[in-house]
């Protein structure tokens, strides 16, 4: 007698692992941090190397943290669904390894994109040290922190009151100190970087296949998908909105590393797996 057995379990390996271990790693995360009141993304999330907290393993155990479960479930959905192409296409090793490229290119690129910012940011912030004035402290927080809490406004206001006080200036420098070291130790988390990576490579080998949108629900081609897809994240990345926590130039360069492996593959094999 043939047992059935439903579809999840005929998963290929590699997807179905990276499937478990994401899950498990969410519910820990949650777990440990209610019970024993401990951020483990301090010790497992990608922070900025300027940051008290970098370590070097984050550049992959950043890819198995989530910022929670609809983080965790729209990565894993697509793995779930174009992952297991391409591994039953490529095989466990080659799958695992493209994974893993794109994964921590893309942390790579983020990295190096992060410290343009935090150049700029740095050099606002000697700018407002060295003449500290509430106008330069507004303009530092509205074009490198975003959004804050309204007592940061209400304080620069009080200021402007009193701009000589010598006290209120010296709170005003280590406010603005502590914003710059608020932004180095913002940790990054998510698979997205090699999910991107995955994307790209199921529109070069498959690039006519037509997928279906969710909105609006119309088919489109995977390599105009992926194409559309790219252009809007480079968009997005550029325009640069200040208070966007979504890693736009993470995603591209999963998608960059992606593109690079697969054509590395390509020229260095008769066949193409």
């Amino acid at each position: 007698m043939t047992q059935y057995r439903p579809p999840l379990l005929n998963l290929p390996p590699v997807v179905k692992n990276l499937l478990i271990i994401n899950v498990i790693m969410l519910l820990g995360t949650m777990v440990i941090g209610s019970k024993f009141d401990f951020d483990i993304d301090r010790l497992l999330a990608l922070h900025f190397f300027k940051s008290e907290f970098f370590r070097p393993h984050q550049f992959i155990t950043h890819m198995f943290m989530h910022g929670g479960i609809g983080h965790l479930f729209f990565n894993m959905f697509a793995l779930f669904m174009f992952g297991r192409v391409l591994e039953s296409v490529w095989g466990p090793k080659r799958f695992l390894l493209y994974y893993m490229v794109t994964g921590i290119g893309a942390a790579l690129i983020h990295t190096l994109v992060n410290w343009f910012d935090y150049m700029s940011m740095k050099n606002a912030l000697d700018a407002f040290i060295n003449t500290p004035t509430p106008d330069l402290l507004s303009q530092f927080v509205r074009e490198h922190v975003g959004p804050v809490k309204p007592w940061v406004y209400d304080f620069i206001n009080q200021w402007a009151e009193y701009p000589n006080d010598a006290n209120t200036t010296n709170q005003a420098i280590a406010l603005a100190n502590r914003m710059l070291e608020g932004s180095i130790n913002t940790p990054t988390v998510g698979a997205s970087g090699a999910v991107f990576g995955i994307l790209l490579a199921f529109g070069m080998l498959f690039p006519n296949t037509e997928l279906m949108l969710l909105f609006p629900p119309i088919p489109i081609k995977a390599k105009y998908f992926v194409i559309g897809y790219g252009v809007l994240e480079l968009f997005l990345g550029v325009q640069n909105q200040v208070g966007d926590n979504v890693a736009h130039f993470a995603h591209l360069g999963g998608m960059i590393f992606g593109f690079i492996l697969i054509k590395y593959w390509q020229k260095n094999s008769n066949r193409f797996y």
